[in-house]
C-alpha cells in the first residue's frame, strides 16, 4: 500500500503538466517571434519553418486589433456574467441582444446622418435596399460625430427596451424554475430575435461606415479613428461599471444578491429592482458593444451576435463567471489569441487557438482567472 500511495504522489499532477506544456509552448513561440523579427527562417519538415518575416510595426498592428476585438468581448461579457451570477442561468439570447442594439443603432445613426439624401425608411432598415453609400452617407466619427453618439445612445436604449419586454413576457414567469428551463427558453429567445432582425432588416451583409478620413498618421503610426473611439468608450463604461457596483447602493445590492439571494431578500433588498437594474444595465451594454462591433467591422449582418457569442461566453467563462473584471480580463487574452495567432496560423484557424488557451487555462484554474470574485 505504501508503494502505491508513494508512486502515485510522484506523478505529475495536472497543474504541472499543463504549466510545462504552457512554458515549453510559448518558449518555442517567443524565439519563432524574435527569429521572425531578425528575418531568420529555418527550414524544419513537411514544409514548416522555424522563423520567418515580422515587422514590428506589423506585429504592434495586431497587438492594437487584439486590444480592439477584446475589448468587444470584454464589455458585452460584463452583462452576460451579471446575469449568470444573479439570475442564474445561462442567457444564450445575449448575442441577439448585441445584434440589436448594432442594426437598431446603426439605424438612427445613418437617418441623422443622411438627412434629405434618402427617405427614412430605406436610411432606418441600415441600407436595405438601393441608394446612397456608406460614403456618401458619411457616417463616421470624423464626418457625423454627434450621428454616431446618437447611434450608440438608441443602441443602448432600444436594446435595453427589448430585454425588459422579454423578461417580463418569458422569463420572470420561469425565474423560480431553476437554470435549465430558462437557459433553454433563452435559446428561443435568441432564434425569435435572429429571425425577426432578419424579417426587417434582411439578411445579406451591408456596408454601414464611412472610411474616408477615418485613418490618421500619429507620429508616423497610421491610427484608425473607429477603433479609437471603440476604446475610449469601451474603458469609459469599464470603469463607470467599477465605481458603480463598488460605490452605489445598488451596486452593493447587486454583489450581495449575487453571493446569496435569499439572504438578500431576507435584509430586505428589493430584489425584483435589482433583477431589473441587471437587465438595463446588462443589456445596455450589449447594445452598445454591438453597435461599436460594426463601427470597428464596417460591416453589418444579422447573425452577428450569434458569431460573436461563443468568444463572449469563452472570455466569461476564462474570467471566472460572475466577475465583471473576469470577464474583461478574458475577453482581452481572447481577443489577443485571436489576433496574434494570426503570424503563425492562417485566419481560419485563430478561433481555434483562443479557445485552445481558455482550456488550458481551465485545465490549471478551473475556475477561471478571477475565481470567487462575484459580480465585481
Amino acid at each position: 500500500m505504501g508503494i502505491v500511495e508513494r508512486t502515485l504522489s510522484s506523478r505529475p499532477s495536472t497543474d504541472t503538466l499543463v504549466v510545462g506544456f504552457v512554458a515549453v509552448v510559448g518558449t518555442v513561440l517567443l524565439f519563432d517571434l524574435l527569429a521572425r523579427f531578425a528575418a531568420i527562417e529555418i527550414p524544419l519538415f513537411w514544409g514548416m519553418t522555424f522563423g520567418g518575416r515580422t515587422t514590428f510595426v506589423g506585429f504592434a498592428g495586431l497587438l492594437w486589433s487584439g486590444i480592439v476585438v477584446g475589448l468587444i468581448f470584454g464589455l458585452a461579457g460584463i452583462g452576460l456574467s451579471m446575469t449568470y451570477s444573479i439570475l442564474n442561468f445561462a442567457n444564450f439570447s445575449h448575442g441577439d441582444l448585441l445584434t440589436t442594439g448594432a442594426f437598431t443603432g446603426w439605424g438612427a445613426a445613418l437617418l441623422v446622418a443622411g438627412w434629405g439624401l434618402a427617405d427614412a425608411g430605406y436610411l432606418l432598415t441600415v441600407r436595405a435596399g438601393s441608394g446612397p453609400g456608406p460614403t456618401e452617407i458619411g457616417a463616421s466619427v470624423v464626418s457625423a460625430p454627434v450621428a454616431v453618439l446618437i447611434g450608440a445612445l438608441v443602441a443602448a436604449l432600444l436594446t435595453i427596451a427589448a430585454a425588459l419586454v422579454i423578461d417580463r413576457t418569458v422569463y420572470k414567469p420561469m425565474r423560480d424554475r431553476g437554470g435549465i428551463p430558462l437557459l433553454i427558453a433563452s435559446i428561443g429567445v435568441a432564434l425569435i430575435l435572429r429571425y425577426v432582425i432578419q424579417f426587417v432588416y434582411g439578411s445579406r451583409n451591408r456596408g454601414v461606415t464611412s472610411t474616408e478620413g477615418v485613418r490618421r498618421d500619429v507620429l508616423g503610426v497610421s491610427i484608425n479613428l473607429h477603433d479609437l473611439s471603440l476604446v475610449i468608450v469601451a474603458v469609459a463604461l469599464m470603469l463607470a461599471m467599477h465605481l458603480l457596483l463598488q460605490r452605489t447602493k445598488l451596486g452593493k445590492a447587486m454583489r450581495a444578491m449575487a453571493d446569496n439571494k435569499d439572504l438578500a431578500l431576507v435584509t430586505g433588498i428589493p430584489t425584483e429592482r435589482v433583477v431589473q437594474a441587471t437587465w438595463i444595465l446588462g443589456a445596455g451594454l450589449a447594445g452598445v458593444s454591438g453597435y461599436l462591433y460594426v463601427l470597428e467591422r464596417g460591416t453589418a449582418e444579422f447573425n452577428i451576435g450569434w458569431f460573436l457569442l461563443l468568444f463572449i461566453f469563452a472570455a466569461v467563462i476564462l474570467g471566472g463567471i460572475g466577475s465583471i473584471y473576469g470577464a474583461i480580463a478574458g475577453g482581452l487574452v481572447i481577443g489577443l489569441v485571436h489576433e496574434v495567432s494570426l503570424i503563425w496560423l492562417p485566419s481560419d484557424f485563430n478561433a481555434a487557438a483562443a479557445f485552445a488557451i481558455m482550456i488550458l487555462v481551465l485545465l490549471y484554474r478551473p475556475e477561471g482567472i478571477f475565481a470567487g470574485v462575484s459580480t465585481a
